[in-house]
């Protein structure tokens, strides 16, 4: 098994290479664009099981951005859902025979930490206006401005070794034992790999969720109380 630090390019899109983990995006991209088109394309007052699941899979992320921030879900739901569908389905390839997962390697987690850092950013400055989100790097003193600034870097980095150190890890077992054993032999360890993948995903998608609304502050749209929306008295 090749490195993971090691990518061959495929082909040329003029000057740019195009390596495997690229193109295996490309198809999560279009595989996850072409269900969410089928799906919500005809939706119903009574749904059917894919609209049911894409229902639940919307609830859940609400449910889990709205524990986490405790504020409306809406404006972050896209992206945390976007994440977590592709980190896993990305980790979930690597059962594919033939296919590296792309979160496998470091460029394609450091490329989702970049994405992740810039949501922080921009709905730090939405939040709380630029002034405001650039005085957080001075709390609980101006003297914490490096060490604030440092934990910024850091918490981005950490987001790319964890990611990356467990989906590699993964993949270099089930392929040392299924060279070893043979092909049914590892299917416990591909089905570890299945929940393991889930969780990476999970906490991947939690931690942005946590950087996001850590930057955004108090100042961001707050979730309304379900005791107010759900009981309200009837207007005479």
């Amino acid at each position: 098994m090749d490195s993971p630090l090691s990518l061959d390019t495929l082909f040329h899109l003029g000057p740019v290479g195009i390596t495997a983990p690229v193109v295996v995006t490309w198809a999560i991209m279009a595989g996850l664009g072409l269900l969410c088109f089928l799906t919500t394309r005809r939706l119903s007052l009574r749904p059917g099981r894919t609209q049911t699941v894409l229902e639940l899979f919307v609830t859940v992320i609400d449910d889990q951005v709205r524990d986490t921030m405790q504020r409306d879900p809406a404006p972050y739901r896209a992206l945390i859902g976007t994440i977590f569908a592709y980190v896993l389905v990305a980790n979930w390839s690597a059962l594919l025979p033939g296919i590296e997962p792309p979160t496998a390697h470091l460029e394609t987690d450091a490329a989702l930490a970049v994405i992740v850092l810039a949501a922080t950013i921009f709905y730090g400055i939405r939040g709380r206006g630029l002034k405001g989100y650039l005085g957080t790097f001075a709390e609980p003193s101006w003297v914490m401005i490096p060490l604030n600034l440092i934990e910024q870097i850091t918490r981005s980095f950490s987001l790319v070794v964890r990611l990356f150190g467990n989906v590699m890890s993964g993949v270099f077992v089930v392929g040392i034992v299924l060279s070893l054993a043979g092909l049914f032999v590892p299917i416990p360890l591909m089905a570890l790999d299945l929940l393991t993948g889930a969780v990476q995903a999970y906490i991947f998608a939690v931690l942005a969720t946590v950087f996001i609304g850590a930057a955004a502050g108090e100042d961001a749209p707050q979730a309304p109380p379900s005791s107010q929306t759900d009981k309200k008295d009837p207007q005479p």
